[in-house]
């Protein structure tokens, strides 16, 4: 690593050291849904039934942070059956669907899951994601898909290469994995 963990700006920017510590605290890595676990585009089938499409790249990112005891959850202002069926097909901890405010339902999450803000990780793409995101990014570990908010996207700690629905999910996994992996200058496990 070159010092610094992807920096959204520099008052955003986490020391490698600190970014390691934080990802091997996270215990749970919450996710919007469309636009990161899918590309943000709703079809509507001729009988008026909306499909969403899912990469399951990112369903084996899900697997990868199962293998090493971080959980994932869902956590989405829309409410749809596609979403549920896919958080059930994920063994997901959690699904929140019909939330209009992510940060006031944080300590939801926390109580639920019996989480420290310091263990969750968030990953998400638009205005509304813009408060959680802000909520957790001075404890735990943020990112955004490519093509999110600009707004978002200079708020995180990580900003991915890969679109919503197109990985970004799995390369946050894999991100903080790495970092939960990585030694330090010594080469001793931080």
């Amino acid at each position: 690593m070159d010092g610094l963990v992807r920096p959204a700006r520099p008052r955003a920017a986490l020391a490698a050291p600190e970014a390691r510590r934080r990802a091997r605290r996270i215990a749970l890595v919450l996710s919007d849904c469309d636009g990161v676990l899918t590309d943000g585009g709703v079809y509507w089938s001729d009988g008026g039934q909306t499909l969403r499409r899912f990469d399951v790249r990112d369903g084996m990112g899900v697997e990868r942070l199962r293998g090493v005891g971080v959980a994932t959850a869902i956590l989405t202002r829309s409410v749809a059956p596609a979403i549920l069926h896919r958080a059930e097909g994920l063994v997901l901890a959690r699904a929140y669907v019909g939330v209009m405010d992510k940060a006031a339902h944080l300590p939801t999450v926390l109580a639920d899951l019996g989480l420290a803000a310091a263990q969750v990780a968030y990953i998400g793409d638009d205005v509304n994601d813009l408060g959680i995101a802000r909520a957790l990014c001075g404890e735990g570990l943020t990112a955004a898909p490519r093509g999110a908010l600009r707004a978002l996207r200079t708020a995180v700690h990580y900003r991915c290469r890969a679109r919503g629905g197109r990985g970004a999910f799995r390369e946050f996994a894999e991100w903080i994995l790495r970092l939960r992996q990585a030694t330090d200058d010594e080469g001793e496990r931080a």
